[in-house]
């Protein structure tokens, strides 16, 4: 396919393994000569069942839906995390993964890889993933805040962070051995999507450390904000 002017083709089976899918990048010629030309590259005992053509308007349709989902799923989590923990922690938890995705996408655009519907489907797998890990140190955060009598905030979240280190760095070597193996074996179709998740996922380790934790220590949390209200602790007290 390189020999014949299709430069970065892709070539896959699609369905059975009579059945090939060629994906190449927009040609200057009719879907009519597009077709006569691959006939005449790969042999006259083919037959081609379908040629479909994804153009500007409909590539920028799909990048919209994209980012919209993106912006809905950060949301979500923001919501989510505000009602789960506290707003601190949910402002904390947001920059995490906006620092995630923007060098995510920063490392794309540095290498000038193409950024395709697979790429920002593995960004938003890095989103829920480093939700995940951030999810886990807050909580730990949120339990030592509750259960020791300091009042030092620095020294509550570093013990946090100490105490779920040896977890995060074990979850995220046993992650990358995984898209390491993808990324080599897995063949030019999900090499971009392999790359991502693993760009991903090395910044979403850092940033759930670093990053969010802060954050919130930026924004001022304390013991006092964690500490359930009177009326709460009354209904708790009075329950049997």
């Amino acid at each position: 396919m390189d020999k014949a002017q299709f430069k970065g083709a892709n070539v896959q089976h699609f369905g059975s393994t009579n059945e090939i899918l060629i994906r190449i990048k927009p040609q200057a010629v009719s879907s009519a000569k597009l077709s006569s030309k691959i006939i005449h590259l790969l042999g006259d005992d083919i037959d081609i069942r379908r040629v479909e053509f994804v153009g500007p308007k409909v590539g920028e349709e799909l990048t919209n839906d994209g980012g919209l989902a993106m912006l809905y799923a950060l949301i979500g989590i923001l919501i989510y995390v505000a009602f789960r923990f506290e707003y601190r922690f949910a402002l904390g938890s947001i920059s995490a993964l906006i620092h995630d995705v923007i060098i995510t996408l920063g490392v794309f655009s540095l290498l000038q890889i193409e950024f395709d519907l697979t790429v920002l489907a593995a960004i938003l797998a890095v989103i829920g993933y480093s939700l995940n890990d951030t999810i886990v140190v807050f909580d730990r955060i949120r339990e030592n805040f509750l259960s020791t009598r300091h009042t030092d905030s620095k020294k509550i979240i570093n013990g946090a962070l100490n105490q779920t280190l040896s977890r995060t760095i074990m979850t995220s070597v046993t992650t990358l051995l995984v898209l390491l193996a993808l990324f080599f074996l897995g063949g030019e179709i999900i090499h971009s999507f392999a790359l991502a998740l693993l760009i991903g996922v090395v910044i979403g380790t850092y940033s759930s450390i670093y990053v969010a934790s802060s954050m919130i220590l930026a924004l001022g949390i304390s013991k006092e904000d964690l500490l359930p209200s009177e009326k709460e602790a009354k209904e708790v007290d009075s329950r049997p």
